[in-house]
């Protein structure tokens, strides 16, 4: 039986027959009740309840010669099934390659209005001002972190921004590098009499940047009616469209982040701020394409994604999130850096399974198959009676929540 053709509680036996879960990690995700009412008390304010997300994994996920099972939380159908056939292509040439030049995150302090007179003054007391940000949180220079260096942007005529580039280790780094700019300011405000106007990180973290790159055999991407070769070349086109039109882009960058985002969220990462720093991204040269390219390459169909991934491993709330910690274990990373990586090879699969789907069948065929499922739980069918509504829901006419209610009746009445 296929993984996905398990009940939750085989899958959860298989997991740890592959030795992907201890016999504790296990018991954790067969009775988890999620985050309770007083942990999520200290998380937020005017908190009233919580708010539960499916989760799933997909499979096979070689990154840098290790494969991986990868949490993923997500609310929309076929996402896991897509990241799962496009992890499954990769793996046919050896699975997702990654690279990382710098792990660091970016802060700024804005001094307006400032003259060239003080700014020569400020970058004069630059060394200074690396001491004073490393003394705002030592133990992050302890662990082997702090500042990596300080540069100056004029951002007009009477405006600079100081930014603060600093190594935060495991951490995503947000409140420590807020702690360290704010110190910094308040240098600058005492000591040199500059006007600082906020002093707060960036999210678009371009000094965190991840490329992930892989490739297909062409001659496996053959379906019924479409050659290897058709079919690669309508995905090469498809890639060109994401660089050419800001609509399509938007579209292409969505579905690779579907991935994304449901890793980042599985591992009690910030979503948001890595949502931010890649559509940031896609524009950086004053437009905005797909983060992804494909092209062709003598036999075979190669792919690259770029975009900023400044994730962590350690703090905030992945330390109070109930399943950040197993399902990090579960995924079997160890350091920010591998998270960072296997994230952005999510992304690249998810991206070839949607251009794979739209050149040859169409988005969707897979995609309502398991719309089908949704709309059949929703109109109250059990988890026996979901697989035969579905069924019959993709012959109907009409696939909406009336249909499928009206299918679950007749069936019941049968």
């Amino acid at each position: 039986m296929k993984f996905y053709q398990q009940t939750r509680l085989q899958r959860i036996a298989t997991l740890v027959a592959e030795g992907q879960l201890t016999a504790q990690e296990a018991a954790f995700f067969k009775t988890n009740t999620g985050l309770t009412q007083e942990a999520a008390d200290q998380l937020i304010e005017n908190q009233l309840t919580t708010f539960a997300l499916p989760e799933g994994v997909a499979r096979g996920v070689q990154v840098d010669g290790h494969v991986h099972t990868v949490p993923m939380v997500t609310e929309e159908p076929s996402v896991i099934a897509a990241a799962s056939h496009g992890a499954k292509l990769l793996a046919l040439a050896g699975g997702v390659q990654t690279t990382i030049q710098q792990r660091a995150m970016v802060g700024q302090v804005i001094l307006q209005p400032i003259t060239p007179a003080q700014l020569a003054q400020v970058q004069a007391a630059t060394a200074q001002l690396a001491q004073v940000a490393n003394a705002a949180h030592p133990s992050i220079v302890a662990r082997g972190g702090g500042v990596d260096r300080i540069r100056y942007r004029q951002l007009d005529v009477q405006t600079v921004s100081l930014d603060l580039i600093v190594d935060v280790q495991e951490a995503m780094g947000a409140n420590m590098l807020n702690s360290m700019l704010e110190a910094v300011a308040a240098v600058l405000r005492q000591q040199f009499d500059v006007t600082v106007l906020m002093s707060i990180l960036s999210n678009y973290a371009t000094t965190s940047l991840v490329t992930a790159t892989g490739q297909v055999p062409v001659a496996s991407l053959a379906r019924t009616g479409q050659t290897g070769a058709q079919v690669a070349a309508g995905i090469v086109n498809a890639s060109h469209i994401a660089q050419i039109d800001p609509y399509r882009a938007a579209t292409h960058n969505k579905g690779l982040m579907n991935g994304i985002d449901a890793v980042v969220m599985a591992s009690g990462n910030d979503w948001r701020a890595i949502e931010s720093g890649a559509q940031a991204y896609a524009a950086r040269d004053g437009q905005y394409r797909g983060l992804s390219t494909w092209h062709i390459r003598g036999e075979q169909l190669v792919g690259s994604l770029t975009l900023p991934l400044p994730v962590g491993y350690v703090g905030g709330a992945i330390r109070v999130l109930p399943a950040a910690q197993p399902n990090l274990a579960l995924m079997g990373v160890h350091s920010a850096k591998a998270l960072a990586s296997v994230i952005a090879a999510v992304g690249l699969g998810q991206n070839l399974a949607a251009l794979h789907a739209l050149v040859t069948s169409g988005i969707q065929k897979g995609h309502m198959a398991l719309q089908a499922k949704s709309l059949a739980a929703t109109a109250g069918a059990t988890p026996e009676e979901v697989p035969l509504v579905a069924a019959q829901l993709q012959q109907a006419p009409r696939m909406d929540l009336a249909t499928a209610a009206a299918l679950l009746q007749e069936l019941r009445q049968g």
